[in-house]
């Protein structure tokens, strides 16, 4: 890959500013709040880096090598480094970013309670930073942006954002202000090249992108769960991208005969269509913990496990991160952007399926399904043979069929 440092000057009239065209009404609700910290007073010196990460823990595993790179690319130390991250995966930051100060917010709550907000950007704008940054392609511009705003940093530098229609106008409103905007590249580049790209270009120093890894602990393993053991992860925050549950019931059983015992995983919401499960718990080796382990405990059941696989989720990222075997189920909405990764970063124990079709790059606006709760037709095309023989590079030949 070729890294270009390609920076882009976004700008504006102040008329405009003022006035902004095209805002969505909610836009218009926050803007007092967030004017109200930003305009707020702060006195001392302005030190420090503060890296704004809004993401799900897939986009986070996916950035956190690039943070080893900041302190020579903006002249600071680790421990004058605050990454500003989600609740989501507060009970593992430390040990996922070991060398920094990590504080986490409810982006959730951020983005519909304003005294909350307001709450947040006070302490964000109290923070006092030197340098903002968000290098995020897909975010938010009412949460990443405007907590960026908030921060009043003398130096702001940001990734230039995918854009759409809808978006457009707010992007532009944050980032013309003398904000550092630096293109990373064009859609649908991986998310690892685009972090590569950020900071070789703050850096003007090439830095190549990295395979996702996590030093992780090494914990016991619960007594029910015994060795060898495959891990499945059937959910997904959209139902839409995850593969039919009788898919992975089928897969179950395979594995049964192969002699693994099968762990499934899962938060709570993901207990869909239980009622084809709920025969597989009377298999002897099949633990739920669908809903029953922490963050934490899932990261040591993973890092554990002989095999992993899982939809295109978060988990998908946290079980390469931690060097496990792992099998991740891809659909095309916008297929390329984090998975599959790309072969220069690929490492030996993923392996990524797939059915390519004509629609994809839809970004998950499908119109062929009958309803919201079945899986997207690109996600439901992937054979169960398939991912049988995905999973055999990694277990070999042991099962009966």
């Amino acid at each position: 890959m070729v890294i270009e440092f390609n920076r882009t000057e976004i700008t504006a009239s102040p008329f405009w500013r003022l006035l902004p065209q095209g805002m969505r009404r909610r836009w218009w609700l926050f803007r007092a709040v967030d004017g109200i910290a930003r305009r707020w007073p702060v006195f001392g010196s302005r030190t420090g880096l503060l890296a704004i990460r809004m993401d799900g823990i897939g986009d986070m595993v996916l950035f956190q090598q690039s943070l080893d790179h900041y302190p020579e690319a903006f002249g600071v130390n680790f421990d004058q480094i605050t990454v500003l991250g989600c609740d989501s995966w507060k009970s593992i930051s430390k040990e996922v970013f070991p060398k920094v100060k990590v504080v986490t917010i409810n982006e959730h709550k951020y983005a519909r309670n304003a005294l909350y907000r307001l709450t947040v950007n006070f302490r964000v704008r109290l923070m006092a930073p030197a340098v903002t940054v968000v290098d995020a392609y897909f975010r938010r511009a009412l949460m990443s942006d405007s907590l960026a705003w908030a921060a009043n940093a003398p130096r702001t530098i940001v990734a230039m954002p995918y854009i759409n229609e809808k978006t457009r106008t707010e992007y532009r409103w944050y980032m013309s202000q003398g904000w550092e905007v630096i293109d990373t590249g064009s859609y649908p580049d991986h998310e690892t090249y685009r972090h590569a790209a950020f900071i070789s270009a703050v850096g003007d120093k090439i830095v190549a992108p990295e395979t996702p890894t996590i030093n992780w602990r090494n914990w016991e393993l619960p007594d029910r769960i015994t060795t060898p053991y495959a891990v499945l992860n059937p959910g997904s925050n959209e139902y839409g991208r995850r593969w039919p549950l009788e898919n992975y019931a089928s897969l179950a059983k395979w594995l049964l005969r192969a002699g693994f015992m099968v762990v499934f995983v899962g938060k709570p919401g993901e207990k869909a269509n239980d009622d084809v499960l709920r025969p597989l718990r009377a298999y002897e080796g099949v633990l739920d913990l669908t809903g029953h382990s922490t963050l934490p405990e899932l990261l040591d059941i993973m890092k554990n496990a002989a095999l992993v696989v899982s939809n295109d989720t978060g988990p998908a990222h946290v079980s390469i991160a931690l060097g496990t075997n792992t099998v991740v189920i891809v659909g095309g909405g916008h297929f390329g952007c984090f998975v599959p990764y790309p072969e220069d970063v690929a490492p030996d124990h993923a392996q990524f399926v797939y059915e390519r079709m004509e629609c994809y790059h839809c970004f998950w606006r499908c119109n062929k399904r009958d309803n919201n709760y079945q899986s997207y037709p690109c996600v439901s095309a992937v054979r169960v043979e398939k991912v049988k023989a995905a999973c055999l590079e990694f277990i070999g030949d042991k099962s009966d069929g």
